[in-house]
This record gives C-alpha cells, structure tokens and sequence, in this order.
C-alpha cells in the first residue's frame, strides 16, 4: 500500500502554508509555558544551525552548547534507527549535562537531538566526501526512505537521588525520491548542500527539488520534531509542577 503524501512536488506553496500554519499551532501550545521557559536557562546540546532556527521560531531562548560526544556507536548493536539515533541523542545529552551540571548555574533544560536516514535495515548518516554523497543519493533515488530523530531532554531531577532525569522520545517520516538522472544528482552534490547532512540531502533548500513526497512531520525531516517536542515539554513541565503526594502516609 502507498504512502498518501502530506506534501508533494507541485503543490508546495499549499505545503508551506501548512507548514507555517503548524508552526503556529506549536507556538500556541506552548504560549501558557513561554513566561516560565524564558526565565530559565535552556541549552541545545547541538551546533545545527537547522535546529536553532527551528527552536528559535516557536519561541525559545537557547545557549548552543555543543556535544563532545563521539558519535561512534555501533549500529548493528542496535535493533532499529530509533533506538540508534535515540542512544546518540543520549550520548550527546549526557556529555554536555555532565559538563554543565558541575556549575553553579545548572541548566533548567537541556536539548539533545540526532537524526539519521534509513533506507530498509541500512542506517545513513551524513556522506564522508562527493563521491560518498552521489552513493548515498542514488539509493535513496525513485524509493521511499525513512527520517528518524531521536530527542532527549535533561531536567533537574525532581527527588534528588541523581543530578539530572532524561526523557526521550522519536519521530519517524517517510520521505519519498522522484526518479531523477545521475546528472541530476552529481549537479546536486556539486552545490556542497549534502556534506554535513544525514541522507546527503537538505529538504529545506536546494534538495527540496529531490523530493516528491512526505508522509509524517515535515519539520524531522529538517532535524527537529516541532510538534513532538512541544507536546512532550508541555507533559514534563506539567508533571513537574503537579503536586506530589506521600504514597507512604
């Protein structure tokens, strides 16, 4: 059975109107939350410059801390890409919380994410060179890949019996290739717009023009799950802030 895109090649102004229109939504729920977050300090645990402008749009006030974390983790240990892109996202967060955590001001919120492409069983991370690229985009051509992020969020523990608790979660997109000539993907490659992109493409650029369709969170396939994200901080800020009973009274 077909995937029914949600965003396809010849009705892209429709799309970005949803896009915005999403974005909006996102910013809705977290408006309530917006004063607190704003007094707090709240790091991302990257250097994507995708990332902070999608935080910056809904609202947040960030440091860019990136992680140390050597991203060296075997995949076949893994029994999927979430579980992969999640224990990298781990990695990342826990190097900078361990950094962080020893200051005086510790963080109120630390943001870590990382997003791979897989094609069937096959983990794809960014190309190592050209050549690797034009590989890497001619499997992914006239197919149907998947996006995966996997996001952890570092918060102050709340019974003090360790310095930080960890929520994590995934988001998953299907992205779909039109059939397109190695021509046509050596032209790409030649822009320099895939090096330092997982998949070898950036949907929100030049690569737009690769892709035919999504199924899924448009804003993943940039690298960040907005809308998943902004639902899962709305539970923790609330779980958080509800009050705690005594199961032993």
């Amino acid at each position: 059975m077909k995937p029914v895109f949600l965003y396809r090649s010849g009705l892209l102004v429709s799309g970005l109107l949803d896009i915005l229109k999403q974005g909006k939504r996102n910013l809705s729920m977290l408006q309530p939350l917006l004063p607190t977050l704003l007094e707090q300090r709240i790091v991302l645990a990257s250097g994507s410059p995708r990332r902070q402008e999608i935080l910056k749009r809904i609202g947040l006030k960030f440091e860019v801390v990136p992680s140390k974390f050597e991203e060296n983790l075997k995949k076949s240990s893994f029994a999927g890409p979430h579980e992969y892109a999640t224990a990298t996202a781990r990695g990342k967060a826990m190097e900078v919380a361990d950094r962080l955590y020893s200051q005086v001001k510790k963080p109120d919120l630390i943001i870590a994410a990382d997003t791979v492409v897989s094609l069937g069983s096959d983990i794809i991370e960014k190309p190592a060179d050209e050549e690797d690229a034009f590989k890497i985009l001619k499997r992914l051509n006239a197919k149907t890949h998947e996006v995966v992020t996997g996001v952890v969020l570092v918060v102050p523990s709340i019974t003090g019996a360790e310095k930080y608790d960890m929520v994590q979660f995934h988001e998953s997109t299907e992205v779909c290739f039109g059939d397109l000539t190695d021509e046509m993907l050596k032209a790409y490659v030649a822009t320099g717009e895939p090096m330092d992109k997982a998949g070898g493409y950036g949907i929100q650029a030049i690569g737009s023009s690769l892709v035919q369709g999504i199924h899924g969170d448009y804003f993943n396939v940039e690298g960040f799950p907005v809308y998943h994200f902004c639902k899962k901080l709305v539970q923790v800020y609330r779980e958080r802030s509800a009050p705690r009973t005594d199961q032993h009274s």
